[in-house]
């Protein structure tokens, strides 16, 4: 180990990249501390501890929705608008031309995301000020009325999102790896410690509190090991080359297909769409018509985090998303296409439809294990926690949720690997 950080703290290029992301990952924390003015931060405190929904929000943006920060929405509105633009790659036939044109059509993908993203943003941002502010008892933005103090708090806030696409993008060329991801991972890590210290203080407190903590370490670090397994594993399909000449030999492929093809997009839908009924009731809840109220309070039960249905939906959704995700992202038929046109073929398959259909059907086998770890990992805290209490034996507040432990290992796996890479080009550079 000492070695290997010798060997990286020795070469300029990687040194320099990785104070670089550093430095944009320590300014980024300092901006999140900064609250939107004449916010109630003792009120915004209130709700974030009094909504587990919130609360889970607030953890994945860094705690900046605690600060009611003008990184509020943190990267959310970035990703809605790249899972989008994906979207409309089967949408529009322009936009899915671009994507097979490389580098370049990347590019303008990327730029008409980040010309999505402010507009989401500047929708998201009254949305989530007024959930918040129907939430409070005390009022969290004051002259809430005037049309003038909403435009100037949701300017602010999609500012800071914008702000923050931009340090991503200057991470993502000048340090290492996928500066988005880094930046959603520095979002999750810095509320461990604050975890860790909150159930030892609860342990310290009640002692009936710390052998919740103890398992939860314990399942903690099980869990990101399976993670980390399940993440790196995959179908490897056998692919012969065929050699050119009379007595050229047969080259030996492979094509691999990972276990988890979607990666994080299924649960970020999922939970979309299973914590819609609770934010609607949220809003109904002061409604004026009897029946509406009612109707809230019944979406809020039925909904609860935790609840039977809601954990059933939620399981569900995510295997539904995974398949509907790999489906706009894996064709068949492209690298069928693609094996046949560099001479290849899968030993005992036909090449063309026949080839197609048989690493069609392998995918959607992986999709269904690959969806039902991903749903597995994302309700197993709320299991935990429904376990806990009904053993009567308390519970701690979790380290961190299901969905950034994959976010966690997926970046942590990803920064290793453009580290290797970027070694070995060092060391190969030495002979020039």
């Amino acid at each position: 180990m000492f070695t290997y950080i010798k060997q990286i703290w020795n070469s300029k290029t990687i040194r320099n990249k990785l104070l670089f992301t550093l430095g944009i990952v320590i300014l980024y924390r300092i901006i999140a501390q900064v609250s939107v003015p004449g916010a109630d931060l003792q009120a915004i405190k209130g709700v974030i501890d009094n909504n587990e929904l919130l609360g889970a929000f607030s953890m994945l943006t860094g705690g900046s929705a605690k600060n009611f920060s003008i990184l509020l929405m943190g990267l959310s509105p970035y990703i809605n608008a790249s899972i989008i633009m994906q979207l409309m790659t089967v949408v529009i036939p322009k936009v899915e031309e671009l994507q097979k044109e490389g580098e370049s059509g990347r590019k303008k993908i990327n730029s008409f995301t980040r010309w999505l993203t402010f507009p989401l943003a500047f929708l998201q941002s009254y949305g989530m000020i007024i959930l918040l502010n129907s939430q409070s008892q005390v009022p969290i933005i004051k002259e809430m009325d005037n049309p003038l103090v909403v435009l100037t708090t949701m300017l602010t806030i999609t500012a800071g999102t914008v702000l923050l696409v931009w340090l991503g993008e200057q991470m993502t060329e000048k340090g290492i790896s996928n500066g988005i991801s880094i930046l959603i991972f520095a979002s999750i890590i810095s509320q461990i410690p604050q975890m860790i210290g909150q159930g030892l203080f609860l342990a310290q407190a009640d002692e009936s509190k710390l052998i919740p903590f103890v398992v939860i370490v314990l399942i903690t670090v099980v869990l990101t090991t399976v993670i980390i397994l399940v993440n790196e594993a995959q179908r490897r399909i056998p692919v012969t080359y065929a050699g050119r000449g009379v007595r050229a030999k047969s080259d030996q492929s492979h094509l691999p297909i990972r276990i988890n093809q979607a990666g994080m997009i299924p649960i970020i839908f999922a939970v979309s769409l299973v914590s819609f009924p609770q934010i609607l009731a949220q809003f109904l809840q002061r409604a004026k018509s009897d029946w509406l109220r009612v109707a809230a309070e019944k979406m809020t039960v039925l909904f609860q985090p935790q609840s039977l249905t809601y954990l059933v939906v939620y399981f569900l959704l995510v295997i539904g998303f995974t398949y509907f995700y790999v489906s706009i992202t894996f064709n068949p038929d492209q690298i069928a296409e693609s094996i046949q046109k560099r001479g290849g073929y899968i030993p005992g398959i036909r090449p063309g439809k026949n080839t197609a259909d048989y690493i069609g059907k392998i995918s959607s086998r992986l999709n269904l294990f690959g969806g039902m770890f991903l749903a597995f990992i994302a309700i197993s805290p709320m299991l935990i926690q429904s376990f806990f209490r009904s053993m009567s034996i308390g519970t701690v507040p979790l380290l961190v949720s299901g969905a950034g432990m994959i976010i966690i290992v997926g970046v942590v796996l990803e920064i290793i690997r453009q580290i290797n890479a970027q070694l070995i080009m060092h060391d190969y550079n030495k002979f020039y």
